[in-house]
């Protein structure tokens, strides 16, 4: 994917050391969620030329089996599931306990977005169940069971969110930003356990990202976006780093904004969504 001059500059590029990476994650175990399509397509594709071990999940079957043949490289285990599902998700969680003794990072990238307004949303209600269940409900009942494993390890947790959690609410975006923000809370309210554990934790917060899943928003096509690639290298730099953050440089502005000027942006946005 080629950058614009405003996407070179709001998405500088992202180096990574080839020697650190490989060695710190030679003979290493890891799940990645949402692996079939967008950024967890092409982080396997990245860890996928490493002597690694990836373990694969996501709701499109031959989407993963084509990346298991893709690979030269690293052990893949594959594992079709629809994480939204209690029972699927339990298989799943089953499927890692019988066969795996380790795991060393999970990488929690699997999520959904839905752009709606409240007044479409009236008889709606599955929207707000499908985005907890897949940003919140999904990763928090992994983790209650893979954190024994990743404390073994000494572990990590890499959580793929949006910048969005860290930035006022905006209209229209009520059941995701709801969903992910419940995530990101839960995590940073366990990050002090989980570090005495010694599990270390990375947050990752993304802007726009060009894939599959803004399709569906025609206003997102002519938008500055972060390529899915891009954000792989950013998350695979993390596992080395151990970086506990990564948010893009300009988020800072954003953030004070939100504070500042919550009051300007609740009176300008009720004017912006009239005219509409």
């Amino acid at each position: 994917m080629k950058y614009s001059f405003i996407e070179k500059v709001l998405f500088p590029p992202t180096y990574i050391n080839d020697r650190k990476l490989r060695s710190e994650l030679y003979g290493k175990t890891i799940i990645i969620t949402g692996a079939s399509s967008g950024i967890g397509e092409q982080l396997a594709f990245l860890l996928g030329n490493l002597n690694c071990h990836l373990i694969l999940v996501a709701r499109r079957h031959e989407k993963l089996l084509e990346l298991q043949e893709q690979i030269q490289t690293a052990k893949v285990d594959i594992f079709p599931a629809d994480l939204r599902n209690p029972a699927e998700r339990k298989d799943f969680l089953t499927f890692i306990h019988e066969t795996h003794e380790k795991i060393d990072i999970f990488v929690n990238n699997a999520g959904l977005s839905i752009k709606r307004s409240i007044f479409d949303s009236l008889d709606r209600f599955h929207d707000f169940e499908r985005t907890m269940a897949i940003n919140y409900f999904a990763p928090v009942d992994m983790l209650l069971t893979i954190i024994p494993f990743l404390e073994n390890s000494k572990g990590q947790i890499i959580n793929v969110s949006t910048i969005n959690t860290l930035l006022i609410p905006f209209p229209r975006f009520a059941a995701y930003q709801a969903s992910k923000q419940a995530f990101d809370t839960w995590l940073q309210s366990a990050i002090p356990e989980l570090n005495d554990k010694g599990i270390r934790t990375t947050s990752i917060y993304l802007p726009l990202v060009r894939t599959p899943m803004i399709k569906p928003t025609a206003s997102y096509e002519k938008m500055p976006a972060m390529s899915a690639h891009h954000a792989a290298k950013v998350i695979s730099k993390t596992m080395y780093t151990r970086r506990r953050q990564f948010k893009p440089w300009y988020i800072g502005s954003g953030q004070l904004a939100s504070v500042l000027f919550r009051g300007v942006w609740e009176r300008v946005g009720k004017k912006l969504l009239q005219k509409r």
